[in-house]
């Protein structure tokens, strides 16, 4: 660590001096403690179940496409199947997701549990 100065301000306030290159050291090192407490709170999170959701899936769903399809597609689903699981017709589906229609909150909900994702995930 460099030399340091000690002022005091004429409140009476102490304050330190030090070289930029130590002042960015420093802060380097501060960001770095922040992303290793970031990474330790998300792998808490994974290790107690819960589901982290992927930035793609972020992206996508911020930059306007359907909510529906991208949490369809990000589980892996065909529409078909997601029809299937949600007990909706697979036409309907399609066109919850094509913007042609707009889901009761009864299929929202059925397709949201299907999805095992908040309504609000949807809408």
């Amino acid at each position: 660590m460099s030399k340091l100065q000690i002022i005091e301000t004429p409140q009476g306030e102490r304050m330190v001096v030090l070289p930029i290159a130590e002042y960015e050291r420093l802060q380097e090192a501060a960001e770095m403690l922040e992303d290793i407490a970031a990474a330790d709170e998300a792998m808490r999170k994974i290790e107690a179940g819960e589901e982290l959701v992927p930035h793609v899936v972020v992206s996508r769903i911020i930059e306007g496409e359907n909510c529906i399809r991208v949490w369809r597609e990000h589980r892996g689903l065909k529409v078909g199947e997601l029809a299937i699981a949600a007990g909706i017709s697979q036409p309907y589906l399609s066109q919850l997701e094509s913007g042609d229609r707009e889901g009761s909150v009864d299929s929202l909900r059925k397709i949201a549990d299907a999805l095992r994702v908040a309504i609000d995930d949807l809408v």
